[in-house]
């Protein structure tokens, strides 16, 4: 009997086209799912496209891959992947390795790869980006676990992903968790981005008064430029599209109501954890949640704002070409702090420039000036953020003028820019001399004695705010 190269259970969308995926890569892939007519309806569609040996149980799925088995996971996250690992280990043998290409928490990644690795068993947490399409026709991926297990399965993972001048969209993350940590960055990063996009949108329609088709014709343009990314090219065709059924343009009939899945709120919750500044992503994500609260938002509709007529001139969309990019290069640099603060608190020693060069194809927020990310970590590895980077800071630099003309149209117009108005605080935050935080270390000795450090020498101190406020060493 013939052996599979690699197999893979959970057979909806993705883990069907993941499946095609490597068959079209010549790679006999094994397949299986808890219920068997998905099974034998992937076969009888696509198995023309190469060879699939269809399994009806765990154990007959297992018996056929070759050894060191490789056994890939596309199950919803949480107690379903638990499930599915409880079910297939005690199938498996030494140096055989389970592959969860879900978007699980990193979290719980790491606990299953030290509880596999004490089996024996290598655990892979693999990040997977770009969707349905991309895992038919190519995605980023980013796996984590052991070198050992990258060895036996980088090479097939490498094959099937999307390929950008000739490099494969894939490269060994680190050890246990770190391929799971990245993909939720890499998640948090595209909230931050859409929400920026999305943004530009409202500023164009409702202060430069454009119609969706004229602003589908300026992220066409757009994504000729710097800017050039597969949202900014998907945005055009959104807000170009017209509803059959109203003849009205396409994003007037969808509610305003955004949804999430979860990757965002890991992303700030981890960087809460880790103590990392993510405000763009942090803003992205709230900024859906507000959208959610239709009672809350439909009480508050008569609260009083100012005139929303359209007041921006013929300039005003480079003006949030500018300050889109600037806002950006933000968000990216907040998602690869957290990546870096991520990667030292637990030993991973990821590599940036290498997590930027697989992120420019295959994935949701592939873009042009991925290049130039992974340009400025390849000069210095161990550049602070992307903002102090010489191209960076010029593009903003540059930028700042008309940055800020937009968030402050956005207040006189009273249209919220969440993502613009904190990307540029930050940026405002890193380059003041000095912050009032300051004036919170005072008040939190006063109330709390936590005391504070001194800009004249070194050590901790307490004033005596109760008493005579003589200042003491603490």
């Amino acid at each position: 009997m013939h052996k599979a190269r690699i197999g893979v259970t959970g057979l909806a969308v993705m883990g069907r086209n993941l499946a095609r995926n490597l068959a079209r890569h010549g790679h006999p892939v094994a397949v299986h799912n808890r219920t068997s007519a998905r099974t034998k309806a992937l076969v009888e569609e696509f198995g023309g496209e190469g060879t699939f040996l269809p399994a009806e149980t765990p154990e007959q799925f297992v018996e056929s891959l070759e050894r060191p088995r490789r056994l890939v996971i596309m199950v919803k996250a949480g107690g379903p992947t638990d499930a599915v690992i409880d079910e297939f280990a005690p199938l498996l043998e030494p140096g055989d390795m389970i592959v969860d290409g879900g978007n699980a928490n990193f979290a719980d990644t790491r606990r299953r790869e030290a509880a596999l690795r004490e089996r024996g068993i290598h655990f892979v947490g693999t990040g997977i980006s770009g969707g349905e399409e991309g895992a038919l026709h190519g995605p980023s991926i980013m796996p984590g676990g052991s070198a050992e297990s990258y060895e036996a399965l980088g090479p097939l993972l490498e094959d099937i992903s999307a390929k950008v001048d000739g490099t494969p969209c894939c490269v060994h993350v680190g050890p246990d968790g770190a391929g799971h940590f990245v993909k939720m960055v890499h998640n948090g990063i595209e909230y931050a981005d859409m929400q920026l996009i999305a943004e530009s949108y409202d500023l164009l329609r409702h202060a430069a008064g454009l119609a969706p088709a004229e602003i589908a014709e300026v992220f066409r343009t757009w994504n000729t430029g710097r800017l050039e990314s597969y949202l900014i090219e998907i945005t055009a065709e959104v807000l170009a599209h017209t509803d059959a059924a109203t003849g009205k343009p396409f994003v007037d009939v969808v509610l305003d109501q955004a949804e999430q899945k979860g990757t965002g709120r890991w992303t700030v919750q981890t960087a809460l954890d880790l103590g990392v500044p993510v405000g763009g992503i942090a803003e992205a994500v709230f900024a859906r949640s507000v959208s959610g609260h239709a009672a809350l938002r439909e009480a508050a509709r008569g609260l009083p704002g100012p005139s929303r007529t359209a007041v921006a001139g013929s300039g005003f969309a480079d003006a949030v070409e500018k300050a889109l990019y600037a806002s950006k290069i933000v968000a990216y640099a907040q998602g690869f702090h957290e990546i870096q603060a991520g990667s030292a608190e637990y030993g991973w020693n990821i590599d940036l420039g290498a997590m930027a060069t697989i992120w420019r194809g295959g994935c949701i927020i592939r873009a042009r000036f991925l290049d130039r990310i992974r340009a400025a970590y390849e000069a210095d590895p161990e550049t602070p953020t992307l903002l102090t980077d010489d191209h960076f800071a010029e593009a903003v630099g540059d930028a700042q003028d008309a940055w800020r003309e937009v968030v402050a149209t956005a207040a006189r117009l009273g249209i919220p820019a969440p993502g613009f108005s904190t990307a540029l605080a930050y940026y405002d935050s890193l380059r003041a001399d000095r912050l009032p935080a300051a004036l919170t270390q005072g008040q939190r000795d006063f109330f709390g004695a936590h005391t504070y450090r001194r800009t004249d020498r070194d050590g901790s101190f307490h004033t005596l705010w109760g008493g005579d406020r003589t200042e003491v060493g603490a």
